[in-house]
Formats: C-alpha cells, structure tokens, sequence
C-alpha cells in the first residue's frame, strides 16, 4: 500500500492523489468477482403433443418371400456355365448354371444304345414266336419247343423294357447338371463362382418371387386379447410403399412360441408392392379406442426427428436450456408430425433444429 502511495505521488496530481487513493484501497479490499457463465444458446422448440389413444397399435416385422427356393446340386461336378448374376430377373425353366456332365453324357448315350439292341432282340424274338406258333399249328413242332419260344419271347421283353429304364434313369441324371428356374424370380444370391465345384446338397443360388411378398410380425399372446373384433390390419415399409398398405390375405397363426410368448401374423402384400425380403416392416392393428391419457398417442414434429440409417432420435431441452440428443422409436408420419412410440414423455419439448441443437454444448 505504501508503494502504491509513492506511485500516486509521482504520476497523479496533488489534488486527485486521495480520490485514487480510496478507489485503489477499495478495489483491493473487495474479493474479485467470478465472470458469469455463457448461457445456453435459445432454439426454437416444440412440445411434445399427446393425443388421445384411437385404437391402433404397431408391431414390428418383416417381409418375407411367400416363395424362396435355395437350389442346391443333386450331382458332383465343376461349374462350367454361370449365365446369372445376383438381381437378375429370369423366368420359369430359364438355364441358370450347368455343371460339368461329359461324364454323364457318355453313360446317357450308352445307355440309349443298349435300349436299342433290346429293342432289336425283341423284335427278333417276336417274329421267332410268330414261326413256332405257325410250325406248332401246323404239327411239325411240339408244345415244350412253342413254350421254350414263348419264354425266350417274354425274356427278351423284359430285357428290353430294363435297358428302356437304364437309359430313361441315364437322361435323368445328365439333366441334374443343367440348373433350371422352377419359377419366374429374381436371384437373391449366387453362392458359387465359375470353375467351382459342385457337391450334393450344397447350395449354388437363391431365387424368390416378387410377386408373392408377405409381412411376418409377432404378437404378444397377452395384445391378441385386447384386440377388438376381426384383424384389420394395416402394413408400413419404409422406404418401400408410400403410405399403408392394405394386406390381401391375413392369417394369424394358432400356435404360441414357447420362448417369446408371441404368436406370428403373417399379411400377404399386394403383387404391385415394391419391396423385398428382409425389408423392415410395421403391422398396425385397430384395437379399443380408450380416448384418454393413459394410452395416449405422442406426436412431435417431423423436422425435429433425427434419422441416421436405422437409428432415430431428438434433441431433448433439459431443465437448464440445453439440449439433450435421446433416441426414440418413431412410429407412423403423416407429413408435418411424426408419431413417438417410446422415447419421450407429453409436455417435454423437443429441438425443431437438430444442427443448430447439436453444435450446443
């Protein structure tokens, strides 16, 4: 203090020496004052809206083909011909690949060239029959030489009809090595290469039918009760089907998986329907209107909700102004409001700016 005395005597004039003299001994007397903390930055928000139960419950699904066959070899042989690739539409009877069948070919054509030397004796041996017949109406032959004849007639059929069945068995088999479509599809995966080998049971391709489309979705055992009346149910695939889609046929299944305690729903799509197997999908039933809170609907804005591939969320204001990114599970839209199935309670407000609210710290 004294130093500071000395210093307002040199550079301050006489007369405002004791003013700044009090000011300093005050200004070092009082505890420095910390700086306010930087407030959260305002964006604009909305509150999260609840709306009166009307009935309608979704459950989660998925589509599935109502007709998918996984072709699998029936004979041992290399690849030699892949004429489709993965996406190709084809239609019924279509060559798809061919396995290497010389080996087949060659046991096919001997075997066609047996039938017809069982064929030529059988025509030998019917026209040796016709003669005895002829000798033995006449007399010149006894009855055990028309019998021996007879026998050699009906052995030589016999033969003939086998070698007919060897060669017919030998075509079957060389057909094993031409994979043909049993329907008209699309390949959903081809799982061998060019010069691959092809073993029994082992799977060369997928093909399904994009006509015949179905979502498969779970109940629970305890939700089927409460259930009001007949199934009307409805179907969303995002990304698929602008909007609902009415199912063509509906089948809930009677029995209950032991582990989950659900039954399985399956709604046949529509053979317009643009979708494919695997394609996550949403079941909506019509159920009790309650019409009060307890079951209340949530709706939030549509700009508020954050979608990244399969993960939703929305930023959240907490009790001090700053903005909280909280994952929902988003159920149906219908443009401007997006309907929350979890994730959120009514009267919590929401960012309607998920940029500005994330670069918010």
């Amino acid at each position: 203090m004294g130093k500071l005395r000395r210093l307002l005597r040199v550079v301050v004039p006489r007369g405002l020496q004791a003013v700044f003299a009090v000011a300093a001994t005050a200004a070092l007397a009082s505890p420095p004052v910390a700086a306010p903390a930087d407030a959260p930055q305002a964006v604009p928000s909305a509150a999260v809206a609840a709306q009166g139960g009307s009935g309608s419950t979704a459950y989660e699904g998925v589509v599935e083909a109502m007709r998918q066959t996984i072709m699998a070899a029936q004979v041992s042989g290399a690849v030699v011909a892949l004429q489709v690739r993965v996406g190709d539409k084809v239609h019924a009877g279509q060559v798809l690949m061919r396995i290497d069948a010389r080996a087949a070919d060659q046991t096919a054509a001997a075997g066609a060239a047996q039938a017809r030397a069982a064929r030529a004796a059988t025509e030998e041996a019917t026209r040796e029959f016709e003669r005895q017949r002829q000798l033995f109406v006449q007399g010149y032959i006894s009855q055990a030489a028309l019998d021996r004849a007879d026998a050699h007639f009906k052995t030589a059929q016999a033969q003939a009809s086998a070698q007919l069945a060897n060669a017919a068995a030998a075509r079957t088999q060389s057909d094993f090595y031409i994979v043909k479509a049993p329907y008209g599809g699309v390949v959903a995966n081809v799982s061998v290469v060019l010069g691959e080998m092809a073993m029994p049971g082992r799977p060369l391709l997928t093909l399904y039918d994009p006509t015949a489309l179905r979502v498969t979705a779970a109940i629970p055992q305890t939700a089927v009760a409460e259930l009001a009346g007949p199934l009307a149910p409805q179907v969303e695939i995002p990304g698929a089907a602008a909007g609902l889609v009415k199912p063509v046929h509906v089948q809930l299944l009677p029995t209950v998986d032991a582990a989950s305690h659900t039954l399985e729903l399956r709604l046949d799509l529509p053979a317009n329907t643009n979708a494919a197997p695997g394609m996550f999908a949403r079941a909506w039933l019509s159920g009790p209107d309650t019409g009060g809170t307890r079951d209340a609907r949530l709706f939030v804005p549509s700009q508020a909700l954050v979608r990244r591939s399969e993960f939703a969320a929305v930023y959240v204001i907490g009790r001090d102004g700053r903005p909280m990114l909280r994952q929902v599970r988003p159920g149906r839209s219908d443009g401007s409001q997006v309907e929350i199935l979890s994730g959120v309670a009514a009267g919590e407000r929401v960012a309607l700016d998920p940029q500005a609210a994330a670069r918010i710290r």
